[in-house]
């Protein structure tokens, strides 16, 4: 396998699965790096039983996983610590990296806006989003999807340079 074709056919979609599982561009890129670095030392192990692209998405979600699990265990102490939930996001992101989100956030529209921001921010389970709307638990997950598929496009787009 030519694993350079390999690695451009399939960077970006990798690359937008796990930016979509995070929501940060710089924890993507270190996710996607180590994905392919784990891709290549193991690439005489996949059998072809799925596509590549399933593969390496599933590299990825594991090494995301394994990412998080690090965090959570370094930072335990240090997080039980922090006062509110607004420290806390600028604890995990730059300073920048949140003032674009609120940016963009701050222009969405409702009900993605309110839905984003319960789920993020507040923390809120999907049930009680729901409750909150009065409406089913599969809604407030199909709102909440589409609204992060807005902010990652627009996240992308100041990334791009086309909103500046």
């Amino acid at each position: 396998m030519d694993f350079d074709r390999i690695y451009e056919d399939y960077f970006k979609t990798v690359y937008a699965y796990i930016l979509g599982m995070c929501g940060s561009q710089s924890i993507a890129e270190e996710i996607t790096q180590e994905t392919f670095y784990k891709a290549l030392k193991n690439i005489d192990r996949f059998r072809g039983e799925s596509r590549i692209s399933t593969w390496l998405c599933q590299i990825a979600k594991n090494s995301y996983f394994t990412y998080c699990k690090k965090q959570k265990a370094e930072s335990f102490d240090e997080w039980e610590q922090v006062p509110d939930s607004k420290d806390f996001i600028i604890r995990l992101e730059d300073k920048e990296m949140v003032f674009t989100l609120h940016k963009h956030l701050h222009n969405l529209e409702e009900p993605y806006k309110e839905v984003f921001t319960l789920r993020v921010f507040g923390e809120l389970s999907f049930l009680q989003i729901a409750k909150l709307f009065n409406k089913t638990e599969s809604w407030a997950r199909v709102t909440f999807y589409r609204g992060k598929k807005r902010m990652i496009a627009l996240m992308e787009e100041s990334a791009d340079g086309k909103d500046l």
